[in-house]
């Protein structure tokens, strides 16, 4: 029977964005903790009596045993039924795919996206709604706001385990908990989207590849489509195998944390291409033959090359991008003739242009490319798209990318990330430059011209909500930016990044390496900030 329980434990210090809550393990192993937030989730959504939830997570350490917790405050609450991913795992992508396919009140995902997993690392819960998507502000407003004041919880009264290593129904006080296959309607839907046969002749006939899932969500997934589905041989699929702490790793796509990866694709054994994808399966890396490509760039030539994709040809209404992510795609919009928007970071944005149908492709700087297939970005989705593209036009990924370069002009582009920087020094960072952006625009600074700079506000198109605070912009007369922001990814003080973009449109300028092409606006960021001096740092902790 369902009991409540009372809670004297304080709760949260932590208001929980879109990608959710994130703590260390031990946060939300205290007494009550997790059931605190499940409960204030619940009390936050609207009427959910008798509706379907959908249940899964990345695999993470803590996943198995937050899905048992959940399951029975689900049924103590009066959901109907719940369907949970076959041994608790459905990837952030394949979870929105089943919310929408199979019209559910929503979805609680369990993780904590590319950050470390293990007893000392990180976990993560979130909420997705009806649409698929990550919840909007109003409603993770709510769950903020009810943490602050919940007293008591819901849940059953018994020390039964729900078995998630078979596929297979249970009921758990009259509700129906179907187990199911984590993988298929996710694969269906891909099937759907691009042309697999083209895709696997082009495998037949000696196309290469290799695709490292980190040990993270996307190995069953990478493992059944593209080597079981599309042909690629045996072991393509590197770190296939979901582990508790990511094989001690951490599975962020870029050339730092995906380094096997990074040192196959640059040695004279590379094959012709290959992906990484992170935690949760909604973000992606795009190796060719000795080239990576950003992914800025990536979001770019997907968009013009849209026509070679069966179920986008003739199909795209707009583009869509983060703020901080280069204006590459931009230039593509203008000469397809769509709409291109300029979004603050966060999937919700995106979310509310696609369902207005004003989008249908969209991404971020922070290696998260989509489409209004579902309403998270999509790791393996990107792969696919590009596998598409090179089986289309059968040419190697730098011919498409040098190409792309040649009709739309180069991008310069990369972002510095200075992590675990004390919170209150990157506080002051941030404030010291929302005080010089009001008396930048006009200066000369060092060779460059200031056209403007400020502190990026947004107001949705659809819903009129206003954003503000999104990131300082100092753009230049050349068309070069600099972007500030601080980043709400990680669990241990604050991570300052810092992009940088250069337009270049004269072709023999266009085989600069990035730092050096950049290293201008480099110099200029760190004196702009006063990084070093406020934080004693002089280099940062990832370039990608």
């Amino acid at each position: 029977m369902p009991t409540i329980i009372t809670n004297t434990t304080p709760f949260n210090d932590q208001k929980p964005g879109t990608s959710g809550l994130r703590k260390k393990v031990v946060h939300f192993q205290q007494a009550h903790y997790l059931e605190n937030f499940v409960q204030s989730i619940f009390d936050s959504i609207g009427d959910y009596k008798g509706k379907t939830l959908v249940l899964g997570g990345d695999g993470r350490y803590y996943n198995q045993e937050a899905i048992q917790v959940i399951l029975k405050m689900a049924a103590a609450n009066g959901f109907a039924k719940v369907f949970v991913g076959h041994n608790g795992i459905l990837s952030t992508p394949a979870a929105s795919v089943i919310i929408r396919k199979k019209q559910t009140y929503g979805g609680i995902i369990l993780s904590a996206s590319h950050n470390p997993g293990g007893p000392d690392e990180d976990f993560g819960i979130k909420y997705n709604t009806q649409n698929g998507g990550p919840a909007p502000e109003k409603i993770t407003d709510a769950i903020y706001a009810r943490s602050k004041t919940i007293t008591h919880y819901t849940t059953l009264d018994t020390e039964t385990t729900i078995d998630l290593s078979h596929l297979a129904t249970h009921n758990l006080n009259g509700m129906r908990i179907e187990i199911i296959d984590s993988v298929s309607d996710y694969a269906l839907l891909m099937n759907e989207l691009f042309d697999f046969s083209a895709i696997k002749d082009m495998i037949a006939n000696g196309f290469t590849l290799c695709f490292d899932a980190m040990h993270a969500v996307t190995g069953p997934y990478a493992t059944e489509i593209l080597e079981n589905q599309l042909g690629a041989a045996e072991g393509s699929v590197i770190n296939g195998i979901p582990l508790e702490d990511f094989g001690g790793g951490h599975p962020d796509p870029n050339l730092v944390h995906a380094h096997l990866l990074a040192e196959l694709m640059f040695s004279e054994q590379s094959p012709d291409f290959g992906a990484a994808s992170d935690g949760d399966g909604d973000r992606n890396m795009i190796v060719g033959n000795n080239i990576f490509v950003t992914p800025s760039d990536s979001l770019a030539i997907l968009t013009a090359n849209a026509e070679q994709v069966p179920a986008y040809r003739g199909k795209i209404t707009g583009v869509a991008r983060s703020m901080p992510t280069s204006q590459a795609s931009d230039q593509v919009a203008k000469k397809l003739g769509i709409n291109s928007y300029e979004t603050p970071t966060g999937w919700k944005f995106f979310g509310n242009l696609m369902d207005a149908h004003k989008v249908t492709l969209c991404g971020e700087e922070s290696f998260g490319t989509g489409s209004s297939h579902i309403r998270e970005k999509d790791g393996l989705w990107a792969v696919l798209f590009w596998l598409n593209i090179l089986a289309s036009r059968k040419e190697s990924v730098a011919d498409i990318v040098h190409q792309h370069w040649q009709e739309f002009g180069r991008n310069y582009y990369s972002r510095h990330d200075f992590e675990a920087i004390e919170s209150d020094k990157a506080n002051r960072l941030m404030s010291g430059l929302r005080d010089k952006v009001k008396t930048l625009t006009g200066k000369q600074l060092g060779t460059l011209t200031v056209s403007y700079s400020d502190d990026f506000s947004y107001t949705d198109p659809i819903d009129n909500s206003i954003s503000e605070q999104q990131g300082i912009r100092i753009g230049f007369s050349n068309g070069s930016r600099i972007v500030f922001r601080l980043s709400g990814t990680g669990t241990s003080g604050a991570t300052v990044r810092i992009y940088y973009e250069s337009y270049e449109t004269d072709t023999d300028k266009m085989n600069q390496d990035t730092q050096h092409a950049l290293n201008e606006l480099i110099n200029l960021s760190l004196i702009i900030s006063d990084l070093p001096s406020l934080t004693g740092r002089t280099e940062p902790t990832v370039i990608t």
